[in-house]
């Protein structure tokens, strides 16, 4: 008899009252976000290339290029999230990404009187417009929190392109984003944390670039990479 009683009487002790019960059962939502994020560049170098100096001779030049740390920055944006089920979701999600990549050119060639690399720098301004399009499936609410799974296409469009350093990144990249989050039901909002990865599906380097250079000597570091893929760890925070 104990035995009875005790079992009904464990299971309401797990029930809590549920903020915005109908919140999840709405056709289609707007919502803001903030949030912050890392980014990387992979750069692809070209390895030994000869260059050909003011007098006409051609020498051969090591460099290699690379972003050797993740670089922070932030994002803001809107979203507009369509219900398909009681699972699945649509979400299109515009925002802007802000951040700075820190370059470093090695030079092998010419060597420090140590023997290290001559260094040369770069720091890339990026200002992106992207609008997400991700599916989302939600496991079942249990009391105030549903775990979900995120997975979509980010285009982009870099605004903040120079056209008189030692890089420069094309205009447009896509990137693919997977990712997972919580939603939390509070009294008078939804709250999302989210974290997701995104990596570049075309290669964001515009290998044009070194034509248009106006000072030979910067040719060199321009060429030495031929490709590169972007990579972002984003933890970003829904309003909905």
């Amino acid at each position: 008899m104990a035995v009875v009683i005790a079992v009904p009487a464990l299971a309401q002790m797990d029930r809590v009252v549920q903020n915005r019960p109908y919140t999840d059962l709405r056709p289609f939502h707007f919502g803001v976000f903030v949030g912050a994020h890392l980014q990387d560049i992979e750069f692809v170098n070209v390895g030994p290339q000869m260059i050909e100096m003011e007098d006409g001779t051609q020498v051969e030049k090591l460099i290699s290029c690379d972003q050797d740390r993740w670089d922070p920055g932030f994002n803001v944006g809107v979203l507009g999230e369509l219900r398909l089920n009681e699972n699945f979701q649509f979400r299109l999600a515009p925002a802007m990404y802000f951040g700075t990549r820190h370059i470093t050119f090695r030079n092998h060639t010419d060597v420090t009187e140590s023997g290290k690399p001559t260094e040369v720098r770069q720091d890339i301004k990026t200002a992106y417009v992207s609008a997400a399009l991700d599916m989302i499936f939600a496991a079942p609410r249990f009391n105030n929190y549903r775990p979900y799974l995120v997975a979509g296409i980010n285009p982009m469009i870099n605004l903040s392109a120079k056209d008189n350093d030692y890089l420069k990144l094309n205009r447009t990249d896509v990137f693919l984003e997977v990712g997972a989050g919580i939603d939390f039901y509070l009294p008078f909002f939804k709250l999302r944390p989210e974290l997701k990865f995104m990596y570049g599906l075309t290669n964001s380097l515009d290998t044009e670039h070194s034509k248009h250079l106006k000072d030979n000597n910067m040719r060199m570091y321009t060429e030495s990479v031929n490709k590169s893929r972007s990579k972002m760890f984003v933890l970003t925070f829904y309003f909905e």
